[in-house]
């Protein structure tokens, strides 16, 4: 009875400690919103749809400079103006030489850009409107940053700021840590919710729920990947993170899908939470798990970013210690191995062939493998990969890949590896430093195992033929082995995680590095065209299949099938009844082809007044595009 007793009491202290944190504890209430409407709740039983555009400056639904004040007076002080971190290069009022030769010399030392209210890591989908660099003459606009971010640090703040952006029909973005590579962040005119700050952490050691009863951790949405391998450390336990780097763990990562190096082993990001705490488009603050708000506790896990909610927190799964080693392997035809030898240069491609077969033993092991291919400028092709296995010896991890070494050094290859070490990968070793933003394009593709699995077979040449001909047009792979079945995802499962990722053997990218700074509408469209004409080739391969969400490309053709697959018309259900008003927008989430951002130049960035696709203004945008492009 004693031990019945304890255990009894022990568990409810476990619910009590996972109610809520401190921050999601202050909460909008009506005496909040007092006489101040524009941040008082929705109703989607009374929604109105919109006609026309978002407001955006210079349009008479602009906020006046005086109801942005009132905004920020709610928000305790939270609201920042969004200020481009690189206007300090312009000639102007925010000139300064100090801070933009910080920006030149030291950011590669510190965390400036992470922690950064406005920073997106991939420019171009912003506009590229105030880049570092600036020839002379140039000037620092706006673009696509958001004109003003409210500071999250609680649910508060999240929901006025939800309340307003809908109230008075702007645009609303979420950012948390700002690595979404197309855009999904920016937004011209608009009102972002930032939710880097929220970084509380919680282990549960043991924590119950529907069928589920194990360690736990409940985790601010804000924490960055790096940051929770010390907490792993301190709790003896595993959580799914994206590696060692600074992306969130807990936002977009997860919402999704969110593959790692233990994607073979644990599934995807999007089947670790149990519960999660979001903001919905009406402004009011709920949980979704197993037992309440079902739907949304569907769409949170896999359906994608910026969609359906803003999450505050989630409780997620934690695993047992999992030590994770990587074999490093390379080799290389060009130079002194002359590729205008067809012999060596087909000894390349075999040994392609061979790693792909050697793909399936590593996924089977509960393994993944990452790899680098690419034709560089002096006519060499290179290939790279570290095959990582968990809680295996060195000794265990030499001996398995060795078969493989064997077999590329029996062709003539000239390979080089390196003993197990500690994954790179799965580890805070960058302690969250030194990240600055890039701009490149890419697709990608999820590409199932019966594609590779059976060397020799028809549909495995013509993979990797899709494959090698995409690398000899000087395009650089990169492909990740994976096997994230919903078996290995495991309990509570029935996610909206894109269901080509249960069948994928591999996550593959194709990159483009053509540099998108200062080229022309015209050849921006030529180079994307030229890259989706590799890309059909892996399309063509592997009908039905998909791409992953949080790694593609924007103009992904019929990208709700490539993203989601049979999932899309549930989600889009969903969407339309938690978000009637279509205030959760971001390209190419669930539900966005009934918006149109139109563009003064006709690029698929987020440079420009976000409209109902029906709308007057999206035709006149559609053909004043048309007409450029004649």
């Amino acid at each position: 009875m004693r031990s019945l007793l304890a255990s009894i009491l022990f568990a409810l202290v476990v619910s009590v400690k996972c109610a809520n944190f401190a921050f999601e504890d202050e909460q909008l209430t009506d005496a909040d919103i007092g006489d101040f409407s524009d941040i008082a709740f929705g109703n989607a039983s009374d929604a109105t749809l919109l006609e026309g555009c978002r407001a955006s400056p210079g349009t008479p639904e602009w906020p006046l400079e005086e109801e942005w004040s009132r905004l920020n007076s709610s928000l305790e002080g939270a609201l920042i103006k969004g200020v481009p971190p690189a206007i300090v290069c312009y000639n102007g009022t925010f000139q300064d030489q100090a801070a933009c030769n910080f920006l030149l010399f030291n950011t590669s030392f510190n965390r400036f850009y992470i922690n950064d209210p406005v920073t997106q890591f991939s420019e171009w989908p912003e506009g590229d409107t105030c880049h570092l660099r600036p020839a002379s003459g140039e000037t620092c606009t706006q673009g696509g940053f958001p004109e003003y971010v409210v500071n999250a640090t609680t649910a508060k703040q999240i929901q006025i700021a939800v309340n307003f952006a809908r109230n008075r029909n702007l645009r609303l973005v979420i950012k948390n840590t700002g690595h979404d590579l197309v855009g999904r962040s920016a937004g011209f005119g608009s009102l972002s919710i930032w939710t880097h700050w929220l970084k509380e952490f919680e282990f549960l050691p043991q924590y119950e729920i529907g069928e589920y009863s194990g360690m736990a951790a409940r985790v601010g949405s804000g924490i960055e990947s790096w940051e929770m391998f010390a907490r792993m450390n301190t709790h003896n336990m595993t959580t799914l993170v994206a590696g060692g780097y600074t992306v969130g763990a807990y936002g977009g990562w997860t919402a999704g899908g969110g593959h790692s190096a233990m994607a073979s082993l644990y599934g995807m990001g999007a089947d670790q939470p149990l519960s999660l705490q979001v903001v919905t488009a009406d402004g009011r603050f709920v949980t979704a798990d197993m037992n309440q708000n079902t739907d949304l506790f569907y769409a949170l896990r896999g359906g994608g970013g910026s969609t359906f909610g803003v999450v505050t927190s989630l409780v997620i799964k934690a695993h047992p210690p999992t030590k994770l080693l990587a074999f490093t392997i390379s080799y290389s035809v060009g130079g002194g191995f002359n590729t205008s030898v067809p012999a060596h240069t087909e000894a390349f491609w075999k040994g392609f062939d061979i790693y792909h077969e050697f793909g399936n033993k590593v996924v089977d092991n509960n393994g993944t493998a990452c790899y680098v291919s690419r034709l560089s400028g002096d006519s060499t092709f290179s290939f790279t990969t570290d095959i990582e296995l968990p809680n295996v010896s060195e000794d265990y991890l030499t001996a398995f890949v060795k078969p493989l070494v064997d077999d590329l050094e029996g062709l003539g290859l000239n390979v080089t590896t390196m003993a197990p070490y500690a994954a790179s990968n799965w580890g805070a070793a960058s302690q969250g430093v030194g990240e600055m933003p890039g701009s490149t394009r890419f697709g990608s593709r999820l590409l199932p195992r019966e594609n590779l699995a059976e060397p020799g077979s028809d549909l495995f040449k013509a993979t990797q033929l899709a494959l090698r001909e995409s690398i000899e047009a000087g395009y650089t792979f990169h492909g990740i082995h994976m096997q994230p079945t919903e078996e290995v995802g495991g309990y509570p499962g029935n996610n909206a995680v894109n269901p080509a990722f249960r069948k994928a053997i591999m996550h593959a990218d194709l990159f483009d590095y053509t540099p998108m700074r200062g080229i022309t509408p015209t050849a921006f469209t030529a180079s994307h065209e030229a890259l989706d004409s590799a890309m059909d080739k892996w399309r063509a391969v592997s009908p039905g299949a998909g791409a992953y969400f949080n790694e593609c490309d924007v103009e992904e053709p019929d990208w709700q099938q490539a993203f989601f697959g049979t999932n899309y018309p549930k989600l889009l259900d969903i969407k339309r009844d938690r978000d009637p008003w279509g205030l959760f927008y971001a390209p190419t989430t669930v539900g966005s082809e009934d918006w149109v951002v139109v563009t003064d130049d006709g690029l698929p960035t987020q440079n420009g007044p976000l409209c109902r696709a029906d709308s007057e203004e999206a035709r006149r945008g559609h053909r004043k595009t048309k007409k450029r492009s004649a």
